[in-house]
């Protein structure tokens, strides 16, 4: 049996597998029981050893919604090394510049896959392998602030840059959504989410942490099996992200198929219409649903509102974790008081260490121990978060800054629109005008016209395009850069 786990993430949840502890492809209905989970994470960890690989080395690791995904990430934690999830896909098309940007020893990936041009330095592994004496590997010492995992973050826009995750960060971020969620040691989750966005990790951490289990499932172009799967392997929990929500109100039959297990809807990655909140809570009246914010560079989550106060609250993104303080500040600095718009800033324990290899940014975006977000909120008399906008994300109309995500959200509640993105074209009178993006649902007719007299009479909108679908990041969020080449495209 392996010795006491210390400072090692994943030498913890280990530590802290149980009975209900479990890893199921949800396609294939493969299983991997306790037993045989920690003697994998542990034996592939073993492995990697073996190769001559060493603690603080960094290996790429192709992500695929599978039991081998995690518990090849898992295992390369567990001996210490630095595992950096990625699509696999992903991985694959840019394998010479993530190894030079991550400056990683090794890649591992589930399926094998060219490798020309790769330098021989660079150890690559496939599939999972076994070490006999796995059982004696002790998770790797480590320190608090030691790096655990590089997650790759680009927000909407700009350059993928790696966030350095800590174990001390995962601990204290991992328990406290576990307080918020009073999650179980018998949970189940159904995971649609890719392993590389922190969302994603934070559902498999959150579950294994407590003895709990994970259903993979790779099949959500096709909502009714995920849905059906939820049912077939009792799971606890599902997590989404605002696409996510709208594709099962729109495009799956949610309210027919029976999920008696579910306890809670889990909501993150950006802000979910408060209308579509309402319907799903229709849709499927018996879980509980939690809305929450966060980001990589807080390792996963900021804050959650809790269920009993949703109907109050609809619209906020809830109150802090219960380890971490929340300030809205000006340009300055300087703290605002409740009710005034500024930047988030957010300190404790769960504040990763910055970003691989910039230390300029690193500096300004996390300044003094406080991680500026880049994200505009207020708080109220109660102090829960209410977002309102993206730094960044808002054209000035008129000389005032009128934020994408309120547009959208707008335009959303319209009858007929399925899905909405806003974008800014230059204006001859008002400065900047909307430019906006509509998916409509099936059958919907006259839609523009009930769109433009939404909006008329707050804003001025130059153009309406019906569009098949809205260009998206992987991670489910509005892709702002492509929707600045669409609006060039149409605009010049």
């Amino acid at each position: 049996m392996a010795a006491v786990p210390g400072n090692n993430f994943s030498g913890r949840l280990v530590n802290r597998l149980g009975e209900h502890s479990c890893l199921i492809d949800a396609k294939t209905g493969k299983t991997t029981l306790p037993s045989d989970l920690r003697r994998a994470i542990i034996s592939f960890g073993a492995s990697l050893l073996s190769t001559g690989l060493k603690p603080s080395d960094r290996i790429l690791i192709g992500c695929t919604l599978s039991p081998s995904s995690s518990i090849a990430y898992l295992g390369a934690m567990y001996a210490g090394l630095v595992p950096v999830p990625l699509e696999e896909a992903v991985l694959v098309a840019s394998i010479t510049s993530l190894l030079n940007g991550t400056g990683a020893r090794a890649v591992w990936t589930e399926r094998s896959f060219p490798v020309d041009g790769i330098e021989p330095r660079v150890l690559v592994f496939h599939g999972l392998t076994a070490e006999k004496k796995a059982d004696e590997l002790a998770p790797a010492p480590c320190e608090k602030n030691d790096v655990a995992v590089l997650f790759a973050t680009s927000g909407s826009t700009g350059t993928p840059r790696f966030v350095m995750v800590s174990h001390g960060n995962l601990v204290a971020n991992t328990e406290a959504i576990i307080r918020s969620q009073s999650l179980s040691n018998d949970e189940r989750a159904m995971l649609i989410l890719p392993l590389s966005y922190c969302f994603g990790a934070s559902i498999l951490h959150t579950h294994l942490y407590q003895g709990g289990g994970v259903v993979f499932d790779r099949r959500f172009m096709f909502p009714d099996k995920v849905l059906h799967a939820i049912d077939k392997y009792a799971c606890t929990t599902f997590a989404g992200v605002p696409t996510v929500f709208n594709i099962l109100l729109r495009r799956s039959n949610i309210r027919s198929i029976a999920m008696p297990t579910l306890r809670r809807f889990l909501q993150a990655g950006g802000s979910l219409a408060p209308q579509r909140i309402t319907e799903m809570r229709a849709a499927v009246p018996r879980p509980e649903f939690y809305v929450m914010y966060g980001q990589t560079e807080a390792t996963a989550r900021i804050s959650c509102l809790e269920p009993e106060r949703l109907d109050e609250k609809l619209g906020s993104a809830g109150r802090p974790l219960d380890n971490l303080a929340v300030r809205i500040v000006d340009e300055d600095g300087k703290d605002l008081p409740a009710g005034e718009v500024g930047e988030i800033v957010v300190k404790g324990p769960s504040i990763t260490l910055g970003y691989l290899n910039e230390p300029e940014e690193s500096r300004r975006v996390f300044d003094d121990g406080w991680l500026r977000t880049g994200d505009l909120a207020h708080l109220d008399a109660e102090g829960y978060i209410w977002i309102d906008g993206r730094m960044g994300s808002f054209l000035k109309m008129r000389g005032v800054r009128v934020s994408f995500e309120e547009v959208e959200a707008k335009v959303a509640a319209v009858p007929g629109v399925y899905e909405c993105a806003a974008a800014a074209v230059p204006h001859p009178e008002v400065g900047e005008a909307l430019a906006l993006y509509i998916v409509p649902d099936k059958g919907a007719e006259d839609i523009i016209d009930r769109v433009r007299r939404s909006v008329s009479s707050n804003w001025t909108c130059e153009s309406i395009q019906i569009v098949s679908e809205i260009p998206k990041t992987a991670r489910g969020k509005v892709s702002r850069a492509s929707l600045r080449s669409m609006v060039v495209g149409t605009h010049g």
